[in-house]
């Protein structure tokens, strides 16, 4: 028997920040996002040798333990370890499992897309698929959070769980007591078509450790830093703004909205923006894109572009110079998939 699932990234195109604590609890937050043909995917083979062997193709890593009811959360598979952790106590009335799992991510860590939670949604997923486990959408992506944020100690926001356990193109809102509501909006699939189009995703082959960016704007909170929160406010107003625009099918208009949301997205805290994704925002701005942002917190991997009409070519060539990649995608409508051979 094998058990796989795949669950996919995502673009956060307005809003972000506001998904994190104490943000969310005092003041609510929302962002809009839409997940895309890149994928977090996990395999699970059952075993009955009492052992538990870990495996990362891509990067040539693996590891292998006695089967117990609890591991020690670290090394390559802290992610895996935690899942298991957390559904064996919860769902497994404590007795250990044996098997082997191996997972692989399109989008390396640190590139901004949520790679991390949607690897943990994969993850639990695979043996939500395993052991026949009676958890919804909802149930999956809270524990998910859960795994992450509580028992691992991550820091980092809410919306990227539910992001990739629902799918689609999503204006989430985040309130206190980890209440989080998912609003799937019904676009247009031209404007979806559009939108991709004219979307260019770039990878800025820089990577970077969100935890310390997301640590520093949860201070600005608690300290109550006006400049801060005042941005924090103006990126809740740019998802509401954005959503509108895409049931309307104002797609022009996301450059503008985009532009918007960087300049206050700079002003939640120090290292979003690095003078190397200052150059490369000005340059492609210049070549004709309308607005822009960094995927994730910000300081490094994905950044996107907004080009109209043909534009994205010119900026494409303009991109070239800073030694990154374009990466081709397509919005995608399904979330979490798992299934059994």
């Amino acid at each position: 028997m094998i058990i796989r699932s795949k669950a996919p990234l995502r673009l956060g195109l307005a809003g972000g920040g506001t998904d994190v604590s104490p943000y969310s609890d005092l003041y609510g937050g929302a962002i809009l996002n839409a997940t895309i043909n890149m994928y977090a995917y996990t395999t699970i083979e059952p075993t009955d040798d009492g052992k538990i062997s870990f495996l990362l193709p891509d990067m040539n890593v693996a590891e292998e333990l006695q089967s117990d009811a609890v591991l020690n959360p670290d090394g390559p598979f802290v992610l895996h370890k935690g899942v298991y952790n957390r559904v064996v106590r919860d769902f497994n009335g404590g007795k250990p499992l044996s098997f082997r799992i191996s997972s692989h991510v399109d989008a390396p860590a640190g590139s901004g897309l949520g790679t991390s939670s949607t690897l943990v949604v994969s993850i639990l997923g695979a043996f939500v698929e395993w052991l026949k486990l009676p958890l919804g959408e909802y149930d999956i992506a809270h524990l998910a959070y859960c795994i992450e944020r509580c028992d691992l100690n991550m820091a980092g926001g809410k919306q990227d769980q539910y992001a990739a356990t629902f799918g689609g193109i999503n204006f989430m809102e985040f309130y206190g007591d980890d209440k989080v509501i998912v609003n799937p909006l019904r676009v247009r699939q031209r404007f979806q078509d559009e939108l991709a189009h004219n979307m260019v995703l770039y990878y800025t082959e820089t990577r970077r450790e969100s935890a310390k960016i997301i640590e520093e704007q949860t201070k600005n909170v608690v300290k109550k830093n006006e400049t801060s929160i005042e941005a924090m406010h103006k990126l809740k107003e740019q998802s509401v703004w954005m959503k509108e625009a895409i049931l309307r099918g104002e797609i022009d208009e996301m450059g503008k909205i985009l532009d918007f949301g960087w300049k206050y997205k700079k002003q939640m805290t120090k290292g979003i923006t690095t003078s190397l994704l200052d150059d490369i925002y000005n340059a492609a701005m210049t070549a004709g894109a309308t607005g822009g942002k960094v995927s994730g917190a910000g300081g490094g991997g994905f950044m996107t572009f907004y080009c109209p009409g043909i534009t994205r070519y010119e900026v494409e060539k303009a991109l070239a110079s800073f030694g990154g990649q374009v990466k081709r995608y397509e919005f995608t409508p399904e979330g979490l998939k798992t299934w059994t051979m």
